[in-house]
């Protein structure tokens, strides 16, 4: 397949819709010190760990600091808004074109109060880390009608890279993100490596082989389902009766369970660290219990493992409807053999998704935590990090892939 001009287009928008943020992701708030800020991340996991879900604009304290993280936030609360209220729920999968613009903007408007406390919070949380000096009132509002602004063009480049582009413009943003932390981490490495430390880095990189062969072996798995289109006759002549597949994904949702839950995750630690330095004595004792929960890898393991099985059948059941299908090919007279059509058909397509997404799900949990595993057993605090990092940057690229090809085959036809 050739890719034209259009396409090409579309990439090199998506090139520079992400250098903009990366140059955003350099300007620093005003009146705050980078350097500070660069020794607390170099031994705080969690500001680490949420540098890399925010697109790596915190590790500067940017205008973008907190990245897509306030739209990633805002669209878990109105997901699972839709799926508790009807009216939203309608608005959601019922209301066409309309109804999920409209839902969209609901979220927009819902980044913009998440935006103004995370801002907040992060300022308060770093002051409590000694990163940042206590800032006077006026400054503390402007940085954070800064940040919140800084968020909100952040969410504004992404959607012009849906819009314009090729990609999901979050997932995008949260990859060069990743992949701009890259040669820092490489020219450290040289720098500090020492012939000792060679079955470690070996072991790391059978880790990351192992990573990128088990998602894309999983990402390119499918499900078939035979179809069978019912046989029309016409005067003398015969239609339909023709077999097909029906292509179901083992991974449904793609790499956003590995998002959600990567920022599910960073709430409860950051609310710790604030109320640990509280008056009260009952909240600091609830907050050193978390602390302790949490510091334990295991269990931290344990509580990301259900986090991504649960999004990812979360996100399965938000964006893949069984019954709509089931309908769809009611209408266009096609079947499954041996199953009834209608509800039948649909109680069919919910079962085989319900097993294959165990599947993925469960996969993507042990990748998710093996890392975590490794980490715990050899001591090397960057298993964690990488672990995230590589298993969202190869499905960013997996579906960036498909999303080309998609639109040099529609483009040829």
């Amino acid at each position: 397949m050739v890719m034209d001009r259009s396409i090409r287009n579309r990439l090199l928008f998506v090139i520079a819709m992400l250098a903009v943020f990366r140059f955003l992701a350099t300007i620093p708030v005003p009146g705050v010190n980078t350097s500070a800020i660069s020794q607390a991340f170099s031994s705080n996991q969690f500001l680490s760990l949420f540098n890399v879900v925010s697109g790596g604009g915190l590790s500067t304290f940017s205008i973008v600091m907190l990245g897509v993280s306030p739209y990633i936030t805002a669209q878990i609360i109105m997901q699972l808004v839709g799926m508790m209220v009807p009216s939203m729920k309608e608005l959601m999968q019922e209301s066409g074109e309309a109804g999920r613009i409209k839902f969209n903007q609901y979220t927009r408007l819902l980044t913009v109060p998440i935006s103004i406390l995370q801002g907040f919070a992060f300022i308060k949380y770093l002051q409590s880390q000694g990163a940042i000096a206590a800032l006077p009132l006026p400054t503390l509002i402007f940085n954070i009608i800064i940040i919140t602004g800084g968020s909100m063009l952040l969410l504004w480049i992404g959607e012009l890279i849906d819009e314009f582009g090729v990609g999901n413009g979050t997932s995008m943003i949260i990859l060069a993100g990743i992949l701009a932390q890259i040669p820092p981490k490489i020219s450290q490495f040289f720098f500090t490596f020492t012939i000792d430390q060679l079955p470690i880095v070996l072991l790391y990189l059978a880790i990351g082989l192992l990573v990128i062969v088990g998602v894309v072996f999983i990402y390119e798995a499918e499900r078939p389902i035979k179809i069978t289109y019912a046989r029309q006759v016409r005067g003398i002549r015969q239609f339909g009766g023709e077999d097909t597949y029906l292509p179901l994904r083992l991974t449904q949702a793609g790499v956003i369970p590995i998002i959600f839950a990567s920022s599910f995750l960073l709430f409860p630690q950051f609310f710790i660290s604030l109320f640990q330095s509280s008056s009260h004595a009952w909240l600091q004792s609830v907050s050193a219990f978390f602390a302790n929960f949490l510091a334990s890898t295991w269990w931290y393991s344990a509580v990301y493992f259900l986090l991504v099985v649960f999004f990812t059948y979360f996100y399965t059941a938000v964006t893949f409807d069984p019954q709509q299908m089931a309908e769809n090919l009611q209408k266009n007279g096609a079947f499954i053999p041996g199953t009834r059509p209608g509800e039948a058909t649909n109680s069919f397509i919910g079962a085989v998704v319900t097993r294959i997404t165990l599947v993925g799900s469960l996969f993507l949990g042990v990748i998710a935590v093996l890392p975590l595993v490794v980490k715990s057993t050899t001591g090397i605090t960057a298993f964690a990090i990488g672990g995230t990092s590589l298993l969202i940057t190869v499905s960013v690229i997996i579906d960036l892939i498909r999303r080309v090809d998609a639109q040099v085959e529609m483009n040829e036809y």
